[in-house]
């Protein structure tokens, strides 16, 4: 009885690491010669004749390296729930940030209070690599351009922000978890729907920035919700995962 309740938690424990072989191991090199790690995720039993959205997910900073793998840990098996990829068919990509690097920024903010964090950077060349992968796949005549949607956490989120500021024209709705940017930048993404997540508790990256955003955003006329999880430190990620219409929401935003 031991050894079959001991087989039994084996193979409990093993499920999510098989599950994440659903997500294709891939691996970009850009024109310029940078290479990036990715995992992707198709559409289950994807036909040819239909097109289907895109999520690009950015993961936080204690997921950097070159393993391509831990990019999954936080997030990526709600992609996999078979519910949701009969009901939400889609293309999931989830590049992995070296560990050297920052998505965003050309390294850590000194401080990530709204009016200190950096205004006019460049975009980084992991971001630029990151662009690169995305446009290949807006090519392709299986992606819907009008259902682009991106999500992130932490140091995701705040890529998140950044990276629709840059390119507003891309995205159909961004969901910013537990992340930040300068408001002042603010203006320029007025036309993607925002979700942002934050906890209230959160002592890592304070929800100052994520109100401001919220704040600045609907004085812009964006379309702009904002949820913050009582008593949540840092991994509010957890809950807005679950929140009750978190994908639904999502896959129903349109360009």
């Amino acid at each position: 009885m031991k050894r079959l309740i001991s087989a039994i938690c084996v193979l409990f424990f093993l499920l999510p690491l098989s599950a994440q072989e659903t997500y294709q191991k891939e691996t970009f090199i850009s024109s310029r010669g940078d290479t990036l790690q990715y995992r992707l995720l198709q559409p289950e039993n994807m036909k040819k004749s239909e097109k289907y959205p895109l999520v690009l997910f950015l993961h936080g900073a204690g997921e950097r390296g070159n393993d391509n793998e831990r990019q999954l840990t936080h997030g990526g098996q709600m992609f996999l729930n078979p519910v949701n990829r009969e009901k939400y068919p889609a293309f999931v990509l989830a590049p992995q940030c070296p560990e050297t690097g920052y998505w965003a920024y050309s390294a850590r903010p000194e401080s990530f209070l709204p009016n200190e964090m950096p205004l006019n950077e460049p975009i980084t060349p992991i971001f630029q690599t990151v662009k690169d992968l995305l446009d290949t796949y807006l090519a392709m005549p299986q992606v819907d351009k009008s259902r682009i949607y991106i999500i992130g956490l932490s140091m995701g989120g705040m890529g998140t922000f950044d990276m629709v500021v840059r390119f507003p024209e891309i995205f159909a709705a961004a969901v910013p978890i537990c992340g930040t940017v300068n408001v002042a930048r603010l203006k320029a993404a007025k036309s993607v729907k925002f979700r942002i997540f934050h906890g209230d508790a959160d002592n890592v990256v304070t929800p100052e920035g994520s109100r401001a955003a919220y704040r600045t955003l609907k004085k812009e006329g964006a379309d702009v919700e904002y949820i913050e999880f009582p008593g949540c430190n840092h991994g509010s990620w957890n809950p807005a995962f679950n929140y009750p219409d978190f994908m639904s929401w999502l896959f129903s935003q349109k360009k």
